[in-house]
């Protein structure tokens, strides 16, 4: 299971349509930046640099739970976690990034 934690931003609705594409069960978790959960102690732990999204995927690559933050970060880790969306090769990979 992944949580997700964001709010209606462009970079969390990103990270909400991914999930979505991927097919992958999450929980969402709202963090309202205007009265500023994104600097509570426990959010921290999750996103040091205090931004949104955050993921935690509780079945990390090696069985073991995952924190990312950034959307660009949580996109490819997603897309990686399906094997879909970033392409077969390496150019291909590169090309969807850029």
């Amino acid at each position: 299971m992944i949580d997700l934690y964001s709010t209606a931003t462009p970079n969390g609705h990103k990270v909400h349509i991914m999930l979505e594409e991927c097919g992958l069960a999450y929980r969402s978790h709202h963090i309202d930046i205007g009265k500023g959960d994104q600097f509570t102690p426990a959010f921290l732990k999750i996103s040091p640099n205090n931004k949104i999204p955050a993921i935690i995927d509780s079945d990390g690559p090696d069985g073991k739970e995952m924190s990312l933050f950034e959307s660009g970060a949580i996109l490819v880790y997603l897309a990686s976690k399906v094997g879909k969306f970033l392409g077969d090769t390496d150019r291909e990979k590169f090309t969807t990034l850029q």
